[in-house]
């Protein structure tokens, strides 16, 4: 007779399948996320397609199942740094986002939630990262911390040195912060 507990090959098969469907249900929420750190729509795409390749692929891996959704972002995390530095290497020039006009503006939606994501948009790197992580996508400081394999204390130290930042482009768009509502959306 066939084992057929978690550790046997059915249990792990199971396990395995169950995984696979919830990590592919996190493809919209990975890609508004990648596309906030890049608005770039297709480097946005690709982020979240390797993303979830590497994940499938080392389902194994993962030892906590109720963690797969900062695992998952943890992965993106890292490949966007990876092809963040790659980009510095072949052009000697730091990633910066693309300036063309946000899906919103395309879309004619509101001058609010353009203004507030190019204030996003000009953050550096590091403060992009961590005002959507936080702010936008509701992760807790542990989990960012977990995800941008950084101590905690530098996780408070950039969250408020970013939002001290991004206070400031809004006050240059003459948008007063405590009006800011932004809703991370797949561009059309």
């Amino acid at each position: 007779m066939e084992k057929t507990g978690p550790s046997s090959p059915l249990g792990k098969f199971g396990r395995n399948r169950r995984l696979r469907h919830e990590a592919c249900a996190q493809r919209e929420r990975l890609y508004r996320l990648a596309w906030s750190w890049c608005h770039d729509q297709h480097l946005a795409d690709d982020l979240v397609q390797e993303t979830l390749a590497k994940a499938l692929s080392n389902l194994d891996r993962l030892r906590d199942e109720t963690r797969l959704v900062v695992w998952l972002t943890r992965i993106m995390a890292n490949l966007y740094r990876d092809q963040f530095r790659r980009k510095r290497e072949e052009t000697g020039h730091e990633f910066e986002p693309i300036s063309e006009e946000t899906p919103e503006h395309a879309a004619d939606r509101s001058l609010l939630v353009r203004l507030t994501r190019e204030a996003i948009a000009s953050l550096n790197e590091d403060h992009r990262q961590i005002i959507t992580l936080v702010d936008l996508s509701g992760f807790s400081y542990t989990d960012t911390a977990q995800i941008l394999d950084v101590p905690i204390g530098t996780v408070m130290s950039r969250l408020s040195r970013a939002r001290k930042r991004l206070r400031t482009e809004l006050e240059k768009a003459q948008i007063s912060p405590a009006s800011v509502v932004v809703p991370i959306r797949k561009p059309s």
